[in-house]
């Protein structure tokens, strides 16, 4: 099992061990795809790990976008994160129902806003419930807390960035989603939208970096993953994947591998499968 890190993955003993700490909070981000019956709000609400708030990826958003859950405006995540709470010294967990899936886009949001002692929960709720570990019914009524962010620019891209690296290969760009819809075999879950990959994208499916429980693979086994794609782990890295969730698992194992230089595609196909045509690969390029 990977070695916890208060500032990338820990594991379920590692925050069974801390949960009376006063300066932890634990967040319960829990998304799915639209094409997948489940509610990440009501499940939180029937249970969840003791002192956890809900993290609602789609309200604590950018609405004047009209692509789904872009980061939101640095003073509406500031409000939201100090209502429950949360400020500049405190240690986040933050984790989801899938296992590792949206937790890592809600790790990555904080990293963005310049907020480091914040981790994902390896394995996430599926694993800590196996274990028999306790879980509740009740909410939290916080204290404002006193969060200052500093938002990291570096660690975003917009769709004019992706497009300049596609054309002079200049950052990796590497995708998430499930193969099948990386060469445009399957059609995206989210409707309006054509199929394939960016042009000179590489293809890493974010599950063939967890093990079959979804925990975290080793940073040996991560780094094979990476370069099984064709990921070059000295060059930057550019993420990407439907709508920008998924993508923050590969951004997670990036700097888990101590790899600095990773950015993510906030629009990611969202954005990029609603273009002409023309602009889409498809296929094994």
């Amino acid at each position: 099992m990977p070695h916890s890190d208060p500032e990338t993955l820990v594991s379920s003993n590692w925050l069974a061990g801390r949960l009376d700490e006063p300066h932890l909070h634990i967040l319960d981000a829990s998304w799915y795809l639209p094409n997948i019956d489940r509610d990440g709000r009501a499940e939180f609400s029937d249970q969840h790990i003791p002192g956890a708030q809900f993290f609602d990826i789609d309200e604590i958003a950018d609405h004047d976008s009209p692509l789904p859950h872009m980061v939101p405006p640095v003073e509406k995540f500031v409000s939201r994160i100090r209502a429950m709470g949360i400020g500049n010294r405190d240690q986040i967990v933050i984790y989801d129902g899938a296992g590792i899936f949206s937790a890592a886009r809600v790790w990555w949001l904080f990293r963005l806003m310049g907020k480091s002692n914040v981790a994902v929960l390896d394995g996430g709720l599926a694993k800590w419930l196996d274990e028999d570990r306790p879980v509740v019914t009740t909410h939290l009524k916080p204290n404002v807390g006193h969060l200052i962010a500093n938002l990291q620019p570096h660690m975003v891209r917009d769709a004019a960035q992706v497009a300049r690296a596609s054309n002079d290969g200049t950052q990796q760009i590497v995708d998430a989603r499930p193969p099948a819809r990386f060469r445009g075999d399957e059609p995206e879950p989210r409707e309006g939208l054509t199929a394939g990959h960016i042009p000179g994208s590489r293809s890493l499916f974010f599950k063939d970096l967890l093990n079959a429980n979804c925990t975290m693979k080793t940073n040996d086994a991560m780094r094979a993953v990476f370069a099984s794609a064709g990921v070059d782990l000295q060059k930057p890295v550019i993420t990407t994947c439907g709508s920008g969730v998924t993508a923050a698992v590969l951004s997670l194992a990036l700097e888990r591998l101590g790899h600095p230089d990773h950015s993510l595609y906030d629009g990611s196909w969202s954005e990029w499968g609603a273009f002409d045509k023309s602009q889409i690969a498809t296929g094994d390029t």
